[in-house]
C-alpha cells in the first residue's frame, strides 16, 4: 500500500524538476526573510538567482547545529511568532538547546511525511499503536503520534518508563503497533521473557523504530523475540523531526520523502559530492518547510543513497542504515571504528543479549578499546570453558571487522544499564 501514490511513484525526471523549483523558492524565501541566511550567502558572494540547476546547490555555504545555538531561540525564524503554533528542542548533550519552530503549514507537511513513512512500514488505520517515547519537546513521540493518527490508527501515548505497566497495556488493549527505539523494544522482549510471556500472548504486528542508529541484526532479534516487522525511520528536529525517511516492508533502505527533503552524499574530507552507492555525510535541505527553513544543513550522519526503484513500488530515492556519524566515529589506534560495526558483530551470537557498551581509554599514550557485553541468560555462567570458548569467538569477529585487538569483558544477565530513550552506547575516557 502507497499513501500518496502520485509523489511516491514519480518518475526521477519529474522529482528532479520538483525540488528545482521548490529549492529556487526556498533559497530566495530565505535570503529575503532570514538575516542569517542573507549575511551567510553576502559573504560568500551567491545570490538566489545563482541556483539554476540542483547542482548549484553546492555553490551555498552549510549550516550547522552551531549556527542554530548561536541563534538561540529565534534568529532562524522567518515568520514573526504569532504565525507559529509549534515549539520543539532538542535535548541536546551540551550547549542550549536547539529550537525549532511549525507554522501550520509546516504541521500539515510535518503529519503527512510522517503518514506516508507509517504506511510504508506496515501501518494500518486498523492499528492499535503504542507509542513508548517520551513526549515533550521531542519531536519524537508528538511527530509520529501525528502521522499514525493521520492514517486512522488508534494511538496511546505510552511514553516512557515503568516497563512491566507497557507490557500491561500492549496485552490488555490489544496493541499491534510498537514505536519506540529500538533498544528499548530489546528491552521489552526480555521484560516480556522474564514475566513468563510469550510472543504470542500478544497482538504485535509491526515495529517502527528510530532515535538511534540499529543494525540488521538487531531488527532480525526484534522480530525474533517481538514478532513483529520492524522498520527504521530518520528524522531530525532540524528539518522537521521524524519523516525525512523510513523503510518499508521490502527493508532495502530508507525512502526519501524527496518532494520536501534534498539530499546530498559530501565526501567528510573535502564535502566533495560522491557518486550513488558511495558512503558520504548526509547533507539535507528542507524545500517546503516556511517557519525556519534549513539549507544545506549537516547532518554528520554517514549513509549512502540508492536512486533505483524499489520492489514496493516507490521510485523515491532510499537511504541505507546510518553506518555511523563524522562526530561519534571513533580513531582507535588510527583506525576509523563505528559503533554499528560493533553492534552488528555482537548480535550475529546468540549466547550475549543486545545491550552492550564501548569503553574507550587511553594509557601510556596507547588507545584501548573495551567491549562490554551481557550473557543473554544465566545457562553457561558457571562454564568456563564454554566462557572461553565464547570469548575467543567473540574477539576474533571483533578484530575481523575492526582489524585492531579489543578488549571484551562478558558481563552477567542485566548487568548494563538499560535505557528508556535513546541508549548510551559509547563512553570515551580520552583526555584530549
Amino acid at each position: 500500500m502507497i499513501y500518496d501514490k502520485k509523489i511516491e511513484t514519480m518518475s526521477r525526471a519529474d522529482m528532479r524538476a520538483l525540488q528545482l523549483t521548490r529549492l529556487k523558492e526556498i533559497v530566495k524565501y530565505a535570503y529575503e526573510n532570514v538575516p542569517f541566511y542573507k549575511k551567510k550567502y553576502d559573504e560568500a558572494g551567491v545570490k538566489p538567482s545563482d541556483i539554476q540547476t540542483l547542482e548549484d546547490i553546492q555553490k551555498l555555504p552549510f549550516v550547522t547545529k552551531a549556527d542554530l545555538r548561536e541563534n538561540y531561540p529565534y534568529g532562524m525564524l522567518s515568520v514573526p511568532l504569532s504565525k507559529i503554533s509549534r515549539i520543539h528542542a532538542s535535548s541536546g548533550t551540551s550547549g542550549k538547546p536547539t529550537v525549532v519552530a511549525y507554522t501550520d503549514e509546516d504541521m500539515e507537511v510535518w503529519t503527512e511525511c510522517v503518514a506516508r513513512l507509517v504506511v510504508a512500514g506496515g501501518g494500518r488505520s486498523d492499528d492499535i499503536v503504542q507509542i513508548c517515547f517520551g513526549y515533550g519537546l521531542f519531536t519524537g513521540a508528538l511527530g509520529l503520534h501525528q502521522g499514525w493518527e493521520r492514517v486512522g490508527a488508534a494511538v496511546i501515548p505510552a511514553s516512557v518508563g515503568n516497563t512491566e505497566r507497557q507490557i500491561m497495556l500492549m496485552k490488555d488493549l490489544q496493541t499491534t503497533a510498537l514505536v519506540s527505539t529500538p533498544s528499548y523494544a530489546l528491552h521489552i522482549a526480555e521484560e516480556m521473557e522474564r514475566l513468563g510471556y510469550k510472543p504470542e500472548d500478544f497482538k504485535l504486528r509491526v515495529g517502527m523504530f528510530g532515535s538511534e542508529a540499529s543494525s540488521e541484526e538487531m531488527h532480525k532479534e526484534i522480530a525474533r523475540k517481538l514478532h513483529v516487522l520492524p522498520t527504521d525511520n530518520y528524522g531530525l528536529s532540524e528539518l522537521i523531526g521524524p519523516g525525512v525517511s523510513g523503510e518499508c516492508e521490502h527493508k532495502c533502505g530508507m525512502h526519501i520523502n524527496e518532494d520536501h527533503f534534498y539530499a546530498e552524499i559530501l565526501s567528510p574530507e573535502d564535502f566533495s559530492p560522491l557518486g550513488e552507492g558511495e558512503y558520504g555525510e548526509l547533507v539535507l535541505t528542507s524545500l517546503t518547510k516556511k517557519s525556519m527553513p534549513m539549507i544545506r544543513y549537516r547532518t554528520k550522519d554517514i549513509t549512502k543513497i540508492d536512486y533505483s526503484p524499489c520492489a514496493c513500488g516507490r521510485t523515491t530515492a532510499r537511504m541505507a542504515k546510518l553506518k555511523g556519524r563524522t562526530d561519534d566515529m571513533l580513531v582507535v589506534k588510527g583506525v576509523n571504528v563505528f559503533p554499528s560495526q560493533i553492534e552488528g558483530v555482537l548480535l550475529s551470537f546468540k549466547e550475549i543479549g543486545g545491550s552492550y557498551e564501548i569503553v574507550v581509554t587511553r594509557e601510556d599514550y596507547k588507545d584501548k578499546l573495551e567491549v562490554r557485553v551481557e550473557l543473554v541468560d544465566d545457562s553457561i555462567v558457571g562454564d568456563y570453558g564454554k566462557l572461553e570458548k565464547l570469548s575467543a569467538d567473540i574477539r576474533h569477529a571483533l578484530k575481523t571487522v575492526l582489524q585492531i585487538d579489543v578488549k571484551l569483558s562478558i558481563l552477567e544477565h542485566k548487568s548494563l544499564k538499560r535505557y528508556e530513550g535513546k541508549a548510551k552506547r559509547v563512553i570515551d575516557l580520552r583526555k584530549y
